[in-house]
Protein backbone atom coordinates (compact mmCIF):
# COMPACT_ATOMS: atom_id res chain seq x y z
CA UNK A 1 0.00 0.00 0.00
CA UNK A 2 1.28 3.46 -0.74
CA UNK A 3 -0.32 5.18 1.89
CA UNK A 4 0.79 4.94 5.55
CA UNK A 5 -0.05 2.81 8.33
CA UNK A 6 1.00 2.28 11.76
CA UNK A 7 0.68 2.92 15.50
CA UNK A 8 1.02 6.25 16.15
CA UNK A 9 2.37 7.69 19.23
CA UNK A 10 -0.06 10.20 21.01
CA UNK A 11 0.13 13.47 19.50
CA UNK A 12 0.97 16.38 20.74
CA UNK A 13 -2.13 18.90 21.42
CA UNK A 14 -4.09 20.28 18.25
CA UNK A 15 -2.10 23.69 17.36
CA UNK A 16 -4.60 26.72 17.64
CA UNK A 17 -6.45 27.06 14.17
CA UNK A 18 -5.01 29.25 11.76
CA UNK A 19 -1.56 29.44 12.90
CA UNK A 20 1.12 29.83 10.64
CA UNK A 21 3.92 27.02 11.20
CA UNK A 22 6.34 30.14 10.57
CA UNK A 23 7.94 30.05 14.23
CA UNK A 24 10.53 28.24 14.50
CA UNK A 25 12.63 26.42 18.06
CA UNK A 26 16.30 27.88 18.15
CA UNK A 27 18.49 26.62 14.92
CA UNK A 28 19.39 22.96 16.10
CA UNK A 29 23.16 21.88 16.85
CA UNK A 30 23.24 20.00 13.64
CA UNK A 31 22.85 23.16 11.54
CA UNK A 32 25.15 22.93 8.51
CA UNK A 33 25.62 24.11 5.44
CA UNK A 34 24.94 21.04 2.98
CA UNK A 35 21.16 19.01 3.42
CA UNK A 36 21.72 16.20 5.62
CA UNK A 37 19.47 12.79 4.95
CA UNK A 38 17.84 14.24 2.00
CA UNK A 39 16.73 10.54 1.15
CA UNK A 40 15.75 9.51 4.98
CA UNK A 41 18.15 6.56 4.49
CA UNK A 42 20.13 7.19 8.27
CA UNK A 43 17.39 5.65 10.40
CA UNK A 44 15.02 3.03 9.24
CA UNK A 45 11.60 2.24 9.69
CA UNK A 46 9.10 4.06 12.09
CA UNK A 47 12.11 6.82 13.26
CA UNK A 48 10.08 9.71 14.56
CA UNK A 49 12.52 12.37 13.74
CA UNK A 50 15.10 11.40 10.65
CA UNK A 51 17.99 12.28 11.23
CA UNK A 52 19.59 15.93 10.35
CA UNK A 53 15.46 16.93 10.57
CA UNK A 54 13.37 18.85 13.01
CA UNK A 55 9.58 18.51 13.84
CA UNK A 56 7.30 21.21 14.74
CA UNK A 57 3.28 20.90 16.07
CA UNK A 58 1.60 17.50 15.32
CA UNK A 59 4.93 15.46 15.45
CA UNK A 60 3.21 12.26 15.92
CA UNK A 61 2.31 13.03 12.62
CA UNK A 62 6.03 13.04 10.63
CA UNK A 63 8.13 9.79 10.32
CA UNK A 64 9.93 7.53 8.12
CA UNK A 65 8.89 4.57 6.63
CA UNK A 66 10.33 2.17 4.34
CA UNK A 67 8.79 2.57 0.37
CA UNK A 68 11.10 5.01 -0.99
CA UNK A 69 11.60 6.64 -4.17
CA UNK A 70 15.12 6.34 -4.62
CA UNK A 71 16.01 4.19 -1.48
CA UNK A 72 14.95 1.69 0.74
CA UNK A 73 12.70 4.77 3.42
CA UNK A 74 10.64 8.17 2.66
CA UNK A 75 9.11 11.05 5.28
CA UNK A 76 5.28 10.33 5.46
CA UNK A 77 2.96 13.03 7.09
CA UNK A 78 -0.76 10.63 8.16
CA UNK A 79 -2.40 10.53 11.30
CA UNK A 80 -6.13 9.17 11.68
CA UNK A 81 -6.97 12.79 12.93
CA UNK A 82 -6.41 16.10 11.93
CA UNK A 83 -2.61 17.29 12.42
CA UNK A 84 -0.68 19.98 11.30
CA UNK A 85 3.14 19.01 11.15
CA UNK A 86 6.19 20.99 9.58
CA UNK A 87 9.47 18.46 9.34
CA UNK A 88 12.54 21.39 8.60
CA UNK A 89 15.97 21.45 8.20
CA UNK A 90 17.87 24.66 9.33
CA UNK A 91 21.17 25.42 6.96
CA UNK A 92 23.75 28.01 7.79
CA UNK A 93 27.12 29.16 6.24
CA UNK A 94 25.48 28.97 3.00
CA UNK A 95 27.22 31.26 0.42
CA UNK A 96 24.37 33.88 -1.24
CA UNK A 97 22.88 33.29 -4.52
CA UNK A 98 19.86 31.44 -6.00
CA UNK A 99 19.40 27.84 -4.81
CA UNK A 100 16.86 25.05 -5.97
CA UNK A 101 15.17 22.42 -3.86
CA UNK A 102 14.47 19.28 -5.64
CA UNK A 103 12.50 16.64 -4.37
CA UNK A 104 10.38 13.58 -5.22
CA UNK A 105 6.63 13.64 -3.92
CA UNK A 106 3.43 12.14 -3.75
CA UNK A 107 0.09 12.89 -2.15
CA UNK A 108 -3.57 11.43 -1.53
CA UNK A 109 -4.65 14.76 -1.76
CA UNK A 110 -7.57 16.47 0.46
CA UNK A 111 -5.17 18.73 2.99
CA UNK A 112 -5.87 22.13 3.73
CA UNK A 113 -2.31 22.96 2.49
CA UNK A 114 0.23 20.50 1.90
CA UNK A 115 3.63 22.01 0.15
CA UNK A 116 7.65 22.33 0.14
CA UNK A 117 8.69 25.82 1.49
CA UNK A 118 12.21 27.55 1.46
CA UNK A 119 11.74 30.20 4.14
CA UNK A 120 13.99 32.75 6.37
CA UNK A 121 16.59 32.51 3.61
CA UNK A 122 16.71 36.48 3.83
CA UNK A 123 13.80 37.42 1.31
CA UNK A 124 10.27 35.80 0.70
CA UNK A 125 9.34 32.25 1.66
CA UNK A 126 9.00 30.40 -1.60
CA UNK A 127 6.38 27.32 -1.52
CA UNK A 128 5.15 24.57 -4.30
CA UNK A 129 2.00 22.49 -3.06
CA UNK A 130 2.80 19.16 -3.53
CA UNK A 131 0.54 17.52 -6.53
CA UNK A 132 -2.48 15.16 -5.74
CA UNK A 133 -1.14 11.67 -6.74
CA UNK A 134 -1.79 8.56 -4.80
CA UNK A 135 0.69 6.48 -6.92
CA UNK A 136 3.33 7.79 -8.85
CA UNK A 137 6.06 9.72 -7.64
CA UNK A 138 6.20 13.77 -8.89
CA UNK A 139 9.41 15.73 -9.34
CA UNK A 140 9.03 19.72 -7.57
CA UNK A 141 11.07 22.25 -7.58
CA UNK A 142 11.10 25.26 -5.17
CA UNK A 143 13.84 27.82 -6.30
CA UNK A 144 14.79 30.69 -3.51
CA UNK A 145 17.35 33.44 -2.99
CA UNK A 146 19.54 33.16 -0.15
CA UNK A 147 20.74 36.29 0.95
CA UNK A 148 21.77 36.21 4.71
CA UNK A 149 23.88 32.98 4.40
CA UNK A 150 21.44 30.55 6.15
CA UNK A 151 18.04 28.91 4.90
CA UNK A 152 15.31 26.55 5.99
CA UNK A 153 14.06 23.52 3.86
CA UNK A 154 10.38 23.28 5.31
CA UNK A 155 7.74 20.17 4.70
CA UNK A 156 4.24 21.03 5.64
CA UNK A 157 1.32 19.93 6.22
CA UNK A 158 -2.35 21.15 7.42
CA UNK A 159 -4.02 18.21 6.79
CA UNK A 160 -7.92 16.18 7.69
CA UNK A 161 -7.32 12.65 9.18
CA UNK A 162 -6.44 10.55 6.92
CA UNK A 163 -4.84 12.44 4.83
CA UNK A 164 -1.06 11.74 3.71
CA UNK A 165 2.45 12.95 1.59
CA UNK A 166 5.57 11.02 0.89
CA UNK A 167 8.44 13.12 0.20
CA UNK A 168 12.16 11.77 -0.33
CA UNK A 169 15.07 12.39 -2.61
CA UNK A 170 15.57 16.22 -1.56
CA UNK A 171 18.80 17.87 -2.91
CA UNK A 172 19.21 21.64 -2.29
CA UNK A 173 22.08 23.01 -4.64
CA UNK A 174 23.08 26.07 -6.62
CA UNK A 175 20.33 26.79 -9.75
CA UNK A 176 17.17 28.59 -10.73
CA UNK A 177 13.76 27.86 -11.43
CA UNK A 178 10.61 29.48 -12.65
CA UNK A 179 8.22 29.40 -15.82
CA UNK A 180 8.55 31.83 -18.36
CA UNK A 181 5.76 31.60 -20.27
CA UNK A 182 2.44 31.97 -18.53
CA UNK A 183 -0.03 32.01 -21.37
CA UNK A 184 -3.46 31.29 -22.97
CA UNK A 185 -5.01 30.58 -26.34
CA UNK A 186 -7.56 33.27 -26.78
CA UNK A 187 -8.72 32.34 -30.44
CA UNK A 188 -12.20 32.24 -29.51
CA UNK A 189 -12.11 36.20 -28.13
CA UNK A 190 -13.07 38.15 -31.13
CA UNK A 191 -16.10 36.41 -32.16
CA UNK A 192 -17.63 35.98 -28.43
CA UNK A 193 -17.33 39.97 -28.38
CA UNK A 194 -18.82 40.50 -31.93
CA UNK A 195 -22.05 38.00 -30.64
CA UNK A 196 -22.56 39.80 -27.37
CA UNK A 197 -19.71 38.58 -25.26
CA UNK A 198 -18.63 40.54 -22.14
CA UNK A 199 -15.38 40.09 -19.79
CA UNK A 200 -15.11 41.42 -15.83
CA UNK A 201 -12.72 41.55 -13.29
CA UNK A 202 -13.37 39.39 -10.02
CA UNK A 203 -14.83 42.25 -8.60
CA UNK A 204 -17.30 42.64 -11.88
CA UNK A 205 -16.29 45.53 -13.73
CA UNK A 206 -16.42 45.06 -16.68
CA UNK A 207 -13.09 45.56 -19.40
CA UNK A 208 -11.00 44.06 -22.04
CA UNK A 209 -10.88 40.40 -21.30
CA UNK A 210 -6.61 40.61 -22.85
CA UNK A 211 -6.29 43.81 -20.33
CA UNK A 212 -7.94 41.65 -17.42
CA UNK A 213 -5.67 38.60 -18.29
CA UNK A 214 -2.68 40.47 -18.73
CA UNK A 215 -2.85 42.35 -14.92
CA UNK A 216 -3.34 38.91 -13.72
CA UNK A 217 0.02 37.88 -14.79
CA UNK A 218 -0.24 36.54 -18.36
CA UNK A 219 2.33 37.26 -20.88
CA UNK A 220 1.54 35.09 -23.76
CA UNK A 221 -1.19 34.84 -26.56
CA UNK A 222 -1.48 31.85 -28.91
CA UNK A 223 -3.74 32.10 -31.54
CA UNK A 224 -4.92 29.23 -33.82
CA UNK A 225 -5.12 30.19 -37.89
CA UNK A 226 -7.47 28.24 -40.43
CA UNK A 227 -7.25 29.14 -43.99
CA UNK A 228 -10.87 29.75 -44.97
CA UNK A 229 -12.76 28.91 -42.24
CA UNK A 230 -17.10 29.07 -42.97
CA UNK A 231 -17.43 31.56 -40.14
CA UNK A 232 -14.37 34.31 -41.47
CA UNK A 233 -13.33 33.85 -38.03
CA UNK A 234 -9.32 32.97 -37.14
CA UNK A 235 -8.15 33.68 -40.69
CA UNK A 236 -5.20 35.67 -41.68
CA UNK A 237 -7.28 38.54 -41.19
CA UNK A 238 -8.68 38.42 -37.79
CA UNK A 239 -5.66 37.03 -36.54
CA UNK A 240 -4.35 39.98 -37.96
CA UNK A 241 -6.28 42.29 -36.11
CA UNK A 242 -6.21 40.13 -32.63
CA UNK A 243 -2.53 40.50 -32.78
CA UNK A 244 -2.46 44.02 -32.44
CA UNK A 245 -4.48 43.70 -29.28
CA UNK A 246 -2.29 40.92 -27.54
CA UNK A 247 1.12 43.35 -28.76
CA UNK A 248 -1.00 46.33 -27.30
CA UNK A 249 -0.98 44.55 -23.88
CA UNK A 250 2.47 44.00 -24.18
CA UNK A 251 2.14 40.11 -24.39
CA UNK A 252 4.01 37.82 -27.16
CA UNK A 253 2.55 36.40 -29.19
CA UNK A 254 2.27 31.89 -30.30
CA UNK A 255 0.92 31.23 -34.18
CA UNK A 256 -0.46 27.84 -34.20
CA UNK A 257 -1.05 26.75 -37.71
CA UNK A 258 -3.80 23.90 -38.05
CA UNK A 259 -3.32 24.12 -42.14
CA UNK A 260 -6.91 23.60 -42.51
CA UNK A 261 -10.64 25.44 -42.90
CA UNK A 262 -11.51 24.15 -39.54
CA UNK A 263 -10.34 21.87 -36.51
CA UNK A 264 -7.06 19.98 -36.91
CA UNK A 265 -6.22 17.44 -33.90
CA UNK A 266 -5.30 13.84 -33.32
CA UNK A 267 -8.68 12.66 -35.49
CA UNK A 268 -9.19 15.28 -37.75
CA UNK A 269 -6.36 16.77 -40.33
CA UNK A 270 -8.58 18.15 -43.23
CA UNK A 271 -6.54 20.36 -46.29
CA UNK A 272 -8.40 23.18 -46.84
CA UNK A 273 -11.00 23.18 -49.21
CA UNK A 274 -8.80 25.70 -51.76
CA UNK A 275 -6.36 23.10 -51.51
CA UNK A 276 -7.99 19.94 -51.92
CA UNK A 277 -6.76 18.24 -55.14
CA UNK A 278 -3.48 19.73 -54.84
CA UNK A 279 -0.86 17.70 -56.30
CA UNK A 280 1.90 16.82 -53.02
CA UNK A 281 4.69 19.34 -54.39
CA UNK A 282 1.94 21.68 -54.79
CA UNK A 283 0.72 21.13 -51.14
CA UNK A 284 4.61 21.75 -50.20
CA UNK A 285 3.91 25.10 -51.74
CA UNK A 286 0.82 25.61 -49.98
CA UNK A 287 2.55 25.31 -46.75
CA UNK A 288 5.19 27.47 -47.50
CA UNK A 289 2.96 30.16 -48.56
CA UNK A 290 0.18 30.50 -46.42
CA UNK A 291 2.90 30.54 -43.69
CA UNK A 292 4.99 33.22 -45.22
CA UNK A 293 2.02 35.18 -45.90
CA UNK A 294 0.25 35.23 -42.74
CA UNK A 295 3.70 35.86 -40.88
CA UNK A 296 4.76 38.03 -42.98
CA UNK A 297 1.61 40.37 -42.79
CA UNK A 298 1.96 40.13 -39.00
CA UNK A 299 5.78 41.38 -39.61
CA UNK A 300 4.75 44.10 -41.70
CA UNK A 301 2.20 45.81 -39.26
CA UNK A 302 4.64 45.73 -36.25
CA UNK A 303 3.44 42.26 -34.53
CA UNK A 304 5.40 39.88 -35.18
CA UNK A 305 5.36 36.15 -34.50
CA UNK A 306 7.57 35.42 -30.96
CA UNK A 307 7.14 31.55 -31.69
CA UNK A 308 5.03 29.59 -34.53
CA UNK A 309 3.57 26.25 -34.42
CA UNK A 310 3.80 23.90 -37.84
CA UNK A 311 0.65 22.10 -37.24
CA UNK A 312 -2.12 21.58 -34.54
CA UNK A 313 -1.56 18.25 -32.72
CA UNK A 314 -0.16 16.36 -35.37
CA UNK A 315 0.09 13.07 -33.72
CA UNK A 316 -1.04 10.95 -37.08
CA UNK A 317 0.45 14.12 -39.60
CA UNK A 318 -1.20 17.15 -41.28
CA UNK A 319 -3.05 17.44 -44.72
CA UNK A 320 -4.26 13.81 -44.97
CA UNK A 321 -3.58 11.95 -46.71
CA UNK A 322 -0.75 12.90 -48.31
CA UNK A 323 0.37 14.66 -44.82
CA UNK A 324 -0.37 11.47 -42.98
CA UNK A 325 2.31 9.72 -40.54
CA UNK A 326 2.03 6.59 -43.03
CA UNK A 327 4.38 8.24 -45.17
CA UNK A 328 7.05 10.14 -43.18
CA UNK A 329 9.27 11.60 -46.03
CA UNK A 330 6.29 13.66 -47.49
CA UNK A 331 4.86 14.39 -44.12
CA UNK A 332 8.66 15.41 -43.53
CA UNK A 333 8.83 17.75 -46.00
CA UNK A 334 5.23 19.45 -45.45
CA UNK A 335 6.63 19.97 -42.26
CA UNK A 336 9.87 21.56 -43.47
CA UNK A 337 7.88 23.40 -46.05
CA UNK A 338 6.20 25.14 -43.27
CA UNK A 339 9.89 25.58 -41.39
CA UNK A 340 11.76 27.17 -43.75
CA UNK A 341 8.71 29.99 -44.43
CA UNK A 342 8.81 30.79 -40.67
CA UNK A 343 12.78 31.15 -41.19
CA UNK A 344 12.50 33.32 -44.11
CA UNK A 345 10.12 35.83 -42.37
CA UNK A 346 12.56 35.86 -39.13
CA UNK A 347 15.17 33.22 -38.92
CA UNK A 348 14.94 33.84 -35.03
CA UNK A 349 11.23 32.94 -34.84
CA UNK A 350 11.50 29.33 -32.92
CA UNK A 351 9.43 27.04 -34.80
CA UNK A 352 7.61 24.50 -31.98
CA UNK A 353 5.84 21.00 -33.32
CA UNK A 354 2.90 19.83 -31.34
CA UNK A 355 1.52 16.67 -30.37
CA UNK A 356 -1.26 15.50 -27.95
CA UNK A 357 -1.66 13.15 -25.18
CA UNK A 358 1.15 14.84 -22.94
CA UNK A 359 1.50 11.08 -21.15
CA UNK A 360 1.59 8.91 -24.06
CA UNK A 361 5.80 8.11 -23.47
CA UNK A 362 6.06 5.66 -26.09
CA UNK A 363 4.08 7.96 -28.69
CA UNK A 364 5.71 10.87 -28.20
CA UNK A 365 8.91 8.58 -28.40
CA UNK A 366 7.83 6.99 -31.63
CA UNK A 367 6.87 10.35 -33.38
CA UNK A 368 9.57 12.52 -32.74
CA UNK A 369 11.98 9.83 -33.54
CA UNK A 370 10.92 8.97 -36.60
CA UNK A 371 10.81 13.41 -37.27
CA UNK A 372 14.34 13.47 -36.61
CA UNK A 373 15.38 10.25 -39.01
CA UNK A 374 13.62 11.52 -41.43
CA UNK A 375 15.44 14.95 -41.29
CA UNK A 376 12.72 17.12 -39.73
CA UNK A 377 13.73 20.55 -38.78
CA UNK A 378 12.29 22.23 -35.29
CA UNK A 379 12.98 24.13 -32.29
CA UNK A 380 10.45 23.00 -29.21
CA UNK A 381 8.31 20.77 -28.66
CA UNK A 382 4.52 21.49 -27.07
CA UNK A 383 2.25 18.39 -25.80
CA UNK A 384 -1.39 19.14 -25.12
CA UNK A 385 -2.15 17.53 -21.57
CA UNK A 386 -5.34 16.88 -20.79
CA UNK A 387 -5.05 15.30 -17.38
CA UNK A 388 -8.72 13.78 -17.81
CA UNK A 389 -7.74 12.20 -21.01
CA UNK A 390 -3.61 11.73 -21.26
CA UNK A 391 -2.83 9.71 -18.45
CA UNK A 392 -1.80 10.52 -14.76
CA UNK A 393 0.41 13.38 -14.12
CA UNK A 394 3.15 10.71 -13.58
CA UNK A 395 3.19 9.73 -16.88
CA UNK A 396 2.63 13.50 -18.11
CA UNK A 397 6.37 14.32 -15.85
CA UNK A 398 7.97 11.12 -17.48
CA UNK A 399 6.85 12.46 -21.33
CA UNK A 400 7.99 15.78 -20.78
CA UNK A 401 11.64 15.31 -19.27
CA UNK A 402 12.01 12.56 -21.67
CA UNK A 403 11.03 14.55 -24.77
CA UNK A 404 13.56 17.34 -23.31
CA UNK A 405 16.73 15.12 -22.76
CA UNK A 406 15.89 13.16 -25.82
CA UNK A 407 15.96 15.50 -28.30
CA UNK A 408 17.44 18.14 -26.30
CA UNK A 409 14.83 21.03 -26.76
CA UNK A 410 12.89 23.28 -24.71
CA UNK A 411 9.43 21.83 -23.74
CA UNK A 412 5.67 23.55 -23.25
CA UNK A 413 2.52 22.76 -22.15
CA UNK A 414 0.75 24.06 -25.67
CA UNK A 415 -2.94 23.29 -24.25
CA UNK A 416 -4.15 22.10 -21.20
CA UNK A 417 -7.66 22.92 -18.95
CA UNK A 418 -9.85 21.95 -16.07
CA UNK A 419 -13.49 22.42 -15.38
CA UNK A 420 -14.33 24.79 -12.37
CA UNK A 421 -17.82 23.41 -12.65
CA UNK A 422 -19.73 20.60 -14.21
CA UNK A 423 -23.19 21.90 -15.36
CA UNK A 424 -23.87 23.85 -18.82
CA UNK A 425 -24.49 27.61 -19.13
CA UNK A 426 -26.18 27.09 -22.84
CA UNK A 427 -28.18 23.61 -24.17
CA UNK A 428 -24.28 21.98 -25.40
CA UNK A 429 -23.35 19.10 -23.21
CA UNK A 430 -20.10 20.07 -21.74
CA UNK A 431 -17.30 17.72 -22.85
CA UNK A 432 -16.26 17.27 -19.19
CA UNK A 433 -19.48 17.39 -17.06
CA UNK A 434 -19.29 14.03 -14.75
CA UNK A 435 -17.80 13.73 -11.42
CA UNK A 436 -16.30 10.29 -12.91
CA UNK A 437 -14.48 11.84 -15.85
CA UNK A 438 -12.58 14.17 -13.18
CA UNK A 439 -9.09 13.92 -12.47
CA UNK A 440 -8.49 12.47 -8.77
CA UNK A 441 -7.71 14.84 -6.47
CA UNK A 442 -9.08 18.03 -8.67
CA UNK A 443 -12.78 18.33 -8.01
CA UNK A 444 -14.92 20.58 -10.26
CA UNK A 445 -14.71 23.59 -8.82
CA UNK A 446 -12.79 26.89 -8.90
CA UNK A 447 -10.04 25.58 -6.04
CA UNK A 448 -10.11 22.17 -8.17
CA UNK A 449 -8.99 24.59 -11.17
CA UNK A 450 -6.60 26.53 -9.63
CA UNK A 451 -4.94 23.65 -8.06
CA UNK A 452 -5.16 21.84 -11.34
CA UNK A 453 -2.99 24.64 -13.01
CA UNK A 454 -0.51 25.03 -10.45
CA UNK A 455 0.33 21.62 -10.67
CA UNK A 456 0.67 21.25 -14.34
CA UNK A 457 2.91 24.88 -13.81
CA UNK A 458 5.14 23.20 -11.31
CA UNK A 459 5.76 19.92 -12.92
CA UNK A 460 7.05 22.11 -16.17
CA UNK A 461 8.78 24.36 -13.73
CA UNK A 462 10.88 20.83 -12.69
CA UNK A 463 11.86 20.05 -16.55
CA UNK A 464 15.49 19.72 -15.43
CA UNK A 465 18.63 21.71 -17.86
CA UNK A 466 15.50 24.66 -17.67
CA UNK A 467 14.03 23.07 -20.74
CA UNK A 468 10.52 23.89 -18.98
CA UNK A 469 9.34 26.98 -21.54
CA UNK A 470 6.03 27.16 -19.84
CA UNK A 471 1.98 26.22 -20.16
CA UNK A 472 -0.57 27.74 -21.92
CA UNK A 473 -4.10 27.66 -21.13
CA UNK A 474 -6.80 26.44 -23.84
CA UNK A 475 -9.19 28.89 -24.63
CA UNK A 476 -9.46 30.69 -21.63
CA UNK A 477 -12.31 33.30 -23.41
CA UNK A 478 -14.73 30.53 -24.80
CA UNK A 479 -17.37 31.67 -22.56
CA UNK A 480 -20.87 30.87 -23.55
CA UNK A 481 -22.55 33.21 -25.98
CA UNK A 482 -24.59 32.26 -28.88
CA UNK A 483 -23.33 32.19 -31.67
CA UNK A 484 -19.71 31.31 -30.49
CA UNK A 485 -20.26 27.49 -31.00
CA UNK A 486 -18.12 24.83 -32.01
CA UNK A 487 -18.96 24.38 -35.79
CA UNK A 488 -17.88 27.08 -37.56
CA UNK A 489 -20.56 26.30 -40.15
CA UNK A 490 -23.27 26.46 -38.10
CA UNK A 491 -24.16 29.43 -36.23
CA UNK A 492 -26.58 27.84 -33.73
CA UNK A 493 -24.00 25.44 -32.78
CA UNK A 494 -23.40 25.70 -29.09
CA UNK A 495 -20.33 25.17 -26.78
CA UNK A 496 -18.52 22.70 -24.31
CA UNK A 497 -16.48 24.40 -23.04
CA UNK A 498 -17.67 27.20 -21.15
CA UNK A 499 -17.06 25.03 -17.41
CA UNK A 500 -13.40 25.39 -18.48
CA UNK A 501 -12.86 28.99 -19.46
CA UNK A 502 -11.39 31.50 -17.52
CA UNK A 503 -14.10 33.72 -17.23
CA UNK A 504 -17.13 32.07 -15.00
CA UNK A 505 -21.27 32.02 -15.82
CA UNK A 506 -21.47 35.43 -14.16
CA UNK A 507 -18.40 36.45 -16.70
CA UNK A 508 -15.97 37.33 -13.99
CA UNK A 509 -12.11 36.35 -13.55
CA UNK A 510 -12.36 33.23 -11.85
CA UNK A 511 -9.17 32.15 -9.08
CA UNK A 512 -7.57 29.96 -11.49
CA UNK A 513 -5.72 33.04 -13.71
CA UNK A 514 -3.75 33.27 -10.55
CA UNK A 515 -1.57 30.82 -11.74
CA UNK A 516 -0.57 33.52 -14.34
CA UNK A 517 1.91 34.67 -11.26
CA UNK A 518 3.80 31.31 -11.36
CA UNK A 519 7.37 32.17 -10.42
Amino acid sequence: MFHPRRTLKALLPPLVAGLALTALPAPAAHAASTLTNGGFEADGTGTATPSGWSEYGSTGASYVEAGGHGGDHRLSHWSSSAYRVETYQYLSGLANGSYRLTAWVRSGGGQNSAYLALKNCGGAEQRTDLPVSATGWIRIVVPVQVTNNQCTVSVNSDANAGNWINVDDLTLTKGTAGVPVKGADVSSLAKSEARGGVYRTASGAGGDALAILKSAGMNHARLKVWVNPADGYNDKARVLATAKRVKAQGMKLLVDFHYSDTWADPGAQSKPAAWAGHSYDQLKKDVYDHTYDVLGALKAQGTAADMVQVGNEINGGMLWSEGSTDDWPRLAGLINSGYDAVKKVNASTPVALHLAKGGDLAGTRWWFDNAVAHGVRFDAIGLSYYGYWHGPLSDFQTTLDDAAARYGKPVFVAETAYPFRLDSEDAHENIIDTAAELVPGYPATTAGQTAWMNTVANIVEAVPDGRGLGVFYWEATWTAVPGNGWDPADPASGNGWENQALFGYDDRALPATAWFRHR
